[in-house]
């Protein structure tokens, strides 16, 4: 059965965006950029809301000839990944392998689940928020960044409890620290 997993790079006080929307500052230098590819190159499927989306899918079409290779590797992992986009006001995908769910369905992602060949990756506060309460997010991976940003996108929803177990952690050069937790028993 493949896991779910929620990936995010996040500031020291819980947001993945500032309140004016922005996250320059979560930038991933080259260390982190590397490590972050590692994890993703297993990841089958992508699961995304339509923002996180339309964020992620310049790595379809972005001119890799000046860029470094941590960038390439990255573009080539994003372009070899099925996704999913959870969205009511998209009408068409601008990217390779990639179909588009007009509303979230917790059984429809359970099903698929259990008959995907490899894990798969949610992305997007708000679709991962549906996930978690559903109970369908099996693993956290967080990137806490050195920055306190003072209120804007959440990494978490509200009015959620959940146990986690540790199961890595790994501290950058840059002060990022890498945590990795599995759904814990409730």
């Amino acid at each position: 059965m493949a896991k779910l997993i929620y990936t995010g790079i996040m500031s020291l006080d819980g947001y993945t965006a500032d309140a004016a929307g922005k996250f320059d500052w979560s930038m991933p230098d080259e260390e982190v950029h590397s490590f972050v590819n590692d994890l993703e190159r297993p990841v089958g499927t992508y699961l995304l809301g339509r923002r996180m989306y339309e964020v992620m899918a310049v790595w379809e079409d972005m001119s890799l000839s000046q860029e470094p290779p941590v960038i390439r590797d990255y573009a080539e992992i994003w372009r070899a990944a099925d996704k999913i986009v959870y969205s009511t006001s998209l009408e068409s995908p601008s990217t390779a392998r990639t179909r588009i769910e007009r509303e979230f369905d917790a059984g429809a992602i359970r099903a698929l689940k259990e008959t995907a060949p490899r894990d798969m990756s949610i992305g997007g506060t708000t679709l991962a928020a549906q996930a978690i309460k559903a109970g369908l997010v099996d693993e956290f991976r967080l990137f806490l960044t050195p920055v306190v940003v003072g209120g804007g996108k959440q990494y978490l929803p509200d009015d959620v409890r959940i146990t986690l177990e540790l199961l890595d952690e790994h501290r950058f050069g840059n002060g990022v620290v890498y945590l990795r937790y599995a759904k814990g028993d409730e």
